[in-house]
């Protein structure tokens, strides 16, 4: 199945499975190993049921794919870990997919770190998604004085940019108040605030700056709550993305393993924040 094919069929899906696909999705694009193929099929298997109503052979095909990417995960194969991207959906994007469905209502958090004159932002999501990707700067930065505070706001981007159909339902926790007030502005319409020094000019590439972008994004995702969270404070959801964040920054500097540690860090959390859950 073509990554077309899939974006064009997912609308079939209800939301919660529809969610589950999603999280699915970067072992569609790589399709190099043989467990990749089977989760490809099982794939496409639930959104042919979707589109004869069969939601229940759905969500079983779906069950099937989910438990062949955790074995993936424990042990890719040799061409998908040649390939340095087994678990991406793009640049620093991972996901671990037992986390897919123990969730309806999205919960999310993002941070940036920086030191010096290298960064990092992150996210993590409650059903496994999450991201990460540092940042160095020099005299052609377009970020200006605001450093901290635009870096917070790339953060958000990263994370709504990596959705492939808008989220129904999504409350994204920030520990920022300043980029909580920039985000609730942009989302009541004053698309023309942004941090002092921004320089707003386009891209190399002649895209909109990342903000701009961010900015007339979040206007249309009314489905979306920007909350603030006290960082710090032991927030699972929270933590995560802090020190995920602190990785791809020292990344930049130090040799690693970036996805091992990310993959195993993310998912000690999770277990943490499904587990507060489950108890409230």
């Amino acid at each position: 199945m073509r990554p077309d094919e899939f974006l064009n069929e997912l609308h079939l899906l209800p939301v919660v499975l529809r969610q589950r696909a999603e999280s699915l999705q970067p072992y569609l694009r790589l399709n190099r190993c043989q467990p990749c193929r089977q989760i490809n099929d099982a794939v496409h298997l639930a959104l042919i049921a979707a589109r004869y109503d069969e939601l229940t052979s759905a969500a079983l095909q779906l069950d099937a794919a989910e438990q062949l990417a955790q074995e993936h995960d424990k042990g890719p194969a040799d061409g998908c870990r040649a390939s340095g991207r087994h678990d991406d959906a793009g640049p620093g994007r991972g996901v671990i997919a037992q986390w897919s469905h123990a969730t309806t209502d999205l919960t999310a958090a993002t941070d940036a770190s920086w030191k010096a004159r290298n960064g990092g932002i992150a996210y993590v999501i409650s059903d496994g998604r999450f991201g990460l990707r540092g940042r160095g700067s020099d005299h052609t930065d377009p970020t200006g004085p605001s450093r901290v505070l635009i870096n917070e706001l790339r953060a958000v981007e990263y994370l709504l940019s990596g959705f492939t159909t808008p989220p129904n339902h999504l409350t994204v926790l920030v520990d920022n108040t300043t980029a909580l007030s920039y985000l609730r502005r942009w989302q009541r319409g004053d698309t023309s605030a942004m941090p002092a020094g921004y320089d707003l000019r386009p891209r190399t590439t002649g895209a909109p700056p990342t903000l701009v972008r961010l900015a007339a994004q979040v206007t249309r995702l009314p489905g979306v709550t920007f909350q603030h969270v006290k960082g710090h404070t032991g927030h699972p959801l929270n933590e995560a993305a802090d020190a995920l964040s602190s990785m791809a920054r020292r990344r930049l500097l130090e040799q690693f393993d970036l996805h091992s540690r990310a993959r195993d860090l993310v998912d000690a959390f999770l277990r943490d924040w499904h587990a507060i859950k489950v108890a409230a």
